[in-house]
């Protein structure tokens, strides 16, 4: 008998389990869905005729243009689209396809090879924007969801989570992308310049990389440096910026820290690298260091250093506050401009 009922217990426990799972996977399986619903009329298919460049191992004229895909979004009503710089750079046409089907010539406006961001602009009716979600509340863990165009097929879904924040990702032209999402949300050839969006089907990242050899490790261009590169490029063409001549990334700071030097942030950024051939005299700066600041103004992310270093400081001294072996030290470096 009581044999009996510890059967009949585990078999009410299991029943219910079950029960909990499905509802569990009912409520993830609707936001998705729900996320699908919401943003992929703003997500484009990329087409891009790259310029012909000399074949170096022949003495034929020009190849003919090649043909190269990706993805994209809109984010306004009049037409901005974004997308990454490697899918429309040295393109001499560029078509963008929209989910109902109509298929529209667009204008590159400007691109930024150093965050791989660009944006095209298209001339249609009835379009809808996606909207940007403050990338810098973001946490490992939560859900992220990438649509684009892999390989070809149109508006493909992939699902996975936030599994990395504040990493650095080399760029084409060499130099590192700060401030990088890791995601496992799978992506592929195609993928690239389409968003990934969060459970409310924000904008959280635009995805940009992937690495072949591993599995699952994919990388996104963060929402914050999205939104403050696509505003220079749209209303200046290009993203003019002095630097520092570091690679660096978001560190959290420990309670003794903040208190022994009164800070003002709880995060700060880590100096992976100093570039010794950068345009810039930072020989004061250390690997390790981590800034804290720059002209007194707070920095608490690589976001808020891309901001301070506009045009206006090219050329000119600043002081970096920062952190060397736990105390807070100002260092004169003269910015050099980001070429």
């Amino acid at each position: 008998m009581l044999s009996f009922l510890s059967s009949s217990t585990s078999e009410d426990n299991s029943i219910q389990h079950s029960s909990n799972d499905d509802e569990i996977l009912d409520a993830y399986s609707q936001t998705i869905t729900q996320v699908v619903e919401k943003a992929s009329n703003s997500v484009v298919q990329i087409k891009v005729w790259k310029k012909p460049v000399p074949n170096p191992n022949s003495n034929q004229r020009l190849r003919q243009p090649q043909e190269a895909g990706g993805s994209g979004f809109i984010i306004s009503s009049d037409g901005f689209v974004i997308t990454n710089n490697h899918v429309v750079s040295n393109s001499e046409r560029v078509e963008v396809g929209l989910m109902d089907g109509r298929l529209l010539d667009a204008t590159v406006v400007g691109t930024d090879p150093y965050t791989d961001i660009a944006v095209l602009k298209i001339y249609a009716d009835a379009l809808k924007p996606l909207r940007f979600s403050d990338s810098d509340k973001l946490k490992v863990g939560q859900i992220a969801i990438a649509i684009g165009n892999p390989l070809g097929f149109q508006y493909t879904v992939t699902a996975g989570v936030v599994s990395a924040l504040g990493r650095t990702l080399r760029s084409e032209t060499g130099r590192m992308i700060d401030d990088v999402i890791q995601t496992d949300a799978s992506l592929n050839p195609g993928n690239s310049g389409g968003p990934l969006v969060n459970s409310r089907g924000e904008i959280i990242g635009v995805n940009t990389a992937v690495i072949a050899a591993a599995q699952g490790i994919c990388f996104a261009v963060s929402a914050n440096l999205t939104k403050y590169v696509a505003g220079k490029l749209i209303l200046e063409g290009k993203v003019k910026r002095a630097q520092l001549g570091i690679a660096g990334q978001v560190v959290n700071l420990s309670e003794r820290m903040i208190g022994y030097n009164k800070l003002s942030t709880r995060t700060g950024v880590y100096i992976s690298d100093v570039i010794a051939d950068a345009n810039a005299h930072n020989a004061e700066l250390r690997r390790g260091d981590i800034i804290v600041g720059l002209n007194e103004k707070p920095v608490s992310s690589v976001d808020d250093l891309h901001k301070i270093l506009n045009d206006e400081l090219i050329n000119q001294q600043v002081t970096v506050n920062l952190l060397r072996g736990g105390l807070k030290k100002d260092m004169k470096v003269l910015a050099g401009e980001l070429k």
